[in-house]
């Protein structure tokens, strides 16, 4: 479709309709959905993946009816933007006349951007000087905004932080114990991701409790390939367990999460390894997969465990182990604790993590109902503990809806 078709260009924004496109880079992928930010449904959503090899493809869903093709060999975030604005919105013409806005995740704005803002080329330089904090993310967010500007050079584009939801933790939480020059000078500090997340949930949890978001105090684990858990008293992110990058805190798919920093120094001076190996080791051979020597998927950590897999059985273990001691320190900041709630792709689809973390947090009076946590599977919610006890429950996440709000509030 041409972009100087009328339907990409804004005769004035339409308050009356609530639809934002969202995209989400990854370093060679992209997530993207039509949102209605005022419902949370989606009219399109899809992904496409495996950017610069030959299999790329994109696939997608409109209404619920689901399509895929194949890119090509050496596309990358720009070709998969065009696809979609001139493949399947082109398709869908009375979708695309009715998008409001292009709402981007960012995962890193370091103390930059407390908030979501309209992108203009400060924001852009902004996000540029936080790509050192997040060499992943940041680089592949900045190409899908540039792609966005040239494809919908008319309607405005908002970048929603991972970081930002956290910008309300105390200094004691986010000060590392370092020299505090090199926080003054250089921004080094806890930061936390997974905000977005974690936000929704809040809202979602306060709601289900029953309670006003301002009384209520749950801890949030957000468990997918990266993992984190946020301490969030009366609404507001108080701790989280992902640090400068998101390699502090949980064992992960990947990465190793929390070890003694000496490590290094140990794998440099004494094994030889190089910088770059190190770096690769703690972020991309290290967590599930490197502790089960199989798999770092979790499905498959699940059926080496029922199988009797000994590094599955152990990956396990030591996942499950360091989620229930990250949940229990957690009950500090809090003082009181209504709920824990799980959510991410292992969280609202892995009863048997579940039931491990829960049953390993006995001391706080949790009591799984093992009836609701299995159905609290595949995009299903609800409580998982009896009705005596403290509360625990699954709540699955919708970052992309908060996104949507979040444009569609910025742009009124």
């Amino acid at each position: 479709m041409d972009q100087t078709d009328p339907l990409f260009i804004a005769k004035g924004l339409n308050m009356s309709n609530k639809l934002v496109l969202v995209l989400n880079c990854g370093s060679s992928s992209l997530k993207f959905a039509v949102i209605d930010a005022l419902t949370g449904d989606d009219q399109i959503s899809g992904l496409a993946e495996c950017f610069g090899l030959e299999d790329s493809r994109i696939k997608w869903k409109v209404n619920g009816q689901k399509s895929e093709a194949s890119l090509g060999a050496f596309t990358a975030h720009r070709e998969a933007v065009e696809y979609i604005v001139n493949d399947i919105l082109g398709a869908h013409p009375e979708i695309a006349a009715e998008i409001q806005a292009i709402g981007h995740r960012v995962v890193h704005g370091g103390e930059k951007f407390t908030r979501s803002v309209i992108i203009d080329e400060s924001v852009i330089h902004g996000i540029e000087d936080c790509a050192t904090l997040a060499p992943l993310h940041n680089p592949a967010h900045l190409i899908g905004i540039r792609a966005a500007q040239a494809s919908f050079p008319a309607l405005p584009q908002v970048a929603v932080f991972d970081t930002a939801f956290h910008q309300t933790m105390p200094e004691k939480a986010y000060i590392y114990a370092l020299p505090y020059k090199l926080y003054r000078e250089n921004a080094i500090r806890r930061y936390g991701m997974h905000g977005t997340s974690h936000l929704f949930i809040s809202r979602e949890a306060a709601a289900a409790l029953g309670k006003d978001e301002a009384d209520t105090n749950i801890i949030c684990a957000h468990l997918g390939n990266g993992a984190s858990v946020t301490a969030i008293k009366g609404g507001k992110s108080v701790d989280t367990s992902m640090g400068l990058t998101p390699l502090e805190g949980l064992v992960m798919g990947t990465r190793c999460g929390d070890v003694d920093p000496s490590v290094i120094f140990h794998l440099v001076n004494r094994l030889g390894y190089t910088l770059d190996e190190v770096e690769s080791v703690l972020n991309k051979q290290s967590g599930l997969l490197g502790i089960s020597e199989l798999t770092n998927d979790c499905r498959g950590i699940e059926e080496g465990f029922e199988s009797g897999h000994k590094g599955a059985t152990l990956a396990l273990e030591i996942f499950c182990y360091r989620l229930a001691k990250y949940i229990a320190s957690y009950t500090v900041p809090l003082e009181r604790l209504d709920a824990v709630v799980f959510t991410g792709g292992i969280g609202e689809n892995s009863d048997l993590i579940r039931e491990k973390v829960l049953n390993s947090l006995a001391i706080f009076n949790f009591n799984v109902d093992k009836e609701r946590n299995a159905a609290a599977r595949f995009g299903n919610g609800g409580q998982i503990t009896t009705d005596e006890g403290t509360v625990a429950m699954v709540i699955p996440t919708n970052e992309e809806w908060v996104i949507a709000q979040d444009a569609i509030e910025l742009i009124k």
